[in-house]
């Protein structure tokens, strides 16, 4: 809040240098803010009187803004990649799932494996489930948490795992 949305009577002010003055009149604050061609911000509104602070705002929106962007670019999010197969794979694309998955654990995403049936292959999802039980076999557990263990919803087989430090 700048300077002419002050409501308080009082304020707890602390000038540009650092140094708190302790509770003083909103008027005298102004005055002072306006002496020294700065605002005045009330960094704190919910204290008993609010804390202002004598500050260039400008300079101090630019700061505050750039702090957040900062904080951003070091923010990693975690993705959900999805890898998709049949249970009658041949035994090269099982190793391709395989490695990617693997790639993508390393990377820090979490993995949703997905095997899929088609048709009349419902019959058969005990095979979908034993293959998704042996690519977690084959995944090395210690990089890897199972968030969901292999489980059948709808016509698909499926299961997360994520970076075993996520947790």
């Amino acid at each position: 809040m700048v300077n002419d949305k002050i409501r308080a009577r009082e304020v707890m002010l602390i000038d540009d240098e650092g140094v708190n003055h302790g509770t003083i009149a909103t008027s005298k604050a102004l005055e002072m803010a306006k002496e020294k061609g700065l605002d005045l911000v009330v960094v704190s509104p919910n204290q008993a009187p609010p804390v202002a602070k004598i500050l260039d705002w400008g300079k101090y929106k630019y700061e505050t803004e750039k702090r957040a962007k900062e904080a951003k670019k070091k923010q990693h999010t975690v993705d959900i990649k999805e890898v998709k197969m049949r249970y009658k794979i041949d035994t090269h694309d099982y190793e391709v799932r395989l490695k990617s998955t693997k790639k993508f654990i390393a990377q820090g995403n979490k993995v949703k494996v997905v095997v899929m049936l088609r048709g009349r292959e419902m019959q058969h999802n005990k095979l979908a489930l034993d293959l998704a039980t042996k690519f977690l076999a084959d995944i090395d557990e210690t990089t890897v948490s199972i968030e969901k263990r292999p489980a059948l919803e709808g016509r698909n087989v499926v299961m997360v795992l994520a970076p075993a430090n996520s947790k």
